[in-house]
């Protein structure tokens, strides 16, 4: 028994169907071609597109100037898009109510997290859009970015006044605290009769 070799045993019938994939279908022959169709010209008019595709010349690449253009382009998508973002989250914080929960918190929390990790992250925003031709232009609008940023930031600090949790007035949360009584009174001298 330890001499004798032993073959694998053949694989199985659906591993030989995938190692050799089907050969394609033949169009049945009961079906007529639609008027005007034939096969040659179908054939005749895939060959010159071909023809035709290998025959144009390839595009021409963008010029610097076309090129600076387009990053340019890019860079105000960029700009602009904090502020396509600013009416869905003051939807956002007016549907949320002024109370405590812990979806107005999360929310109230992304809100300013997002514009202030994207004013950290100013730099990196737009160094793929620098070149020496568009340095100039993209000052602008990086400050567009940085202002639809900070109109973010904003809109968060409503919605924390809203909720009263900002101290600019004597709000429910100070309700604890005494009044203050001042440390020096005036007295009026006349009319008391000493």
């Amino acid at each position: 028994m330890a001499g004798a070799s032993h073959s694998p045993p053949p694989p199985p019938q659906w591993v030989l169907d995938l190692d050799s994939p089907p050969a394609p279908k033949q169009k049945a022959g009961s079906t007529p071609d639609p008027p005007g169709f034939s096969t040659a010209s179908s054939t005749k008019r895939g060959s010159s597109k071909q023809q035709s595709s290998k025959d144009q010349p390839a595009r021409k690449p963008p010029t610097p100037e076309e090129m600076d253009t387009l990053k340019v382009k890019k860079a105000w998508e960029v700009a602009i898009a904090p502020a396509k973002q600013l009416p869905m989250n003051a939807i956002g914080m007016y549907m949320t109510g002024n109370s405590l929960q812990i979806f107005s918190i999360m929310m109230v929390f992304m809100l300013f997290k997002t514009p202030i990790t994207a004013l950290m992250g100013l730099p990196n925003a737009f160094q793929r859009f620098e070149s020496p031709g568009t340095k100039d232009k993209l000052l602008l609008v990086k400050l567009v970015y940085v202002l639809t940023n900070l109109l973010a930031v904003g809109l968060g600090l409503w919605k924390v006044g809203q909720m009263g949790l900002l101290p600019t007035t004597r709000s429910d949360w100070l309700a604890w605290e005494a009044a203050r009584e001042p440390l020096e009174r005036a007295y009026p001298i006349f009319g008391t009769g000493k």
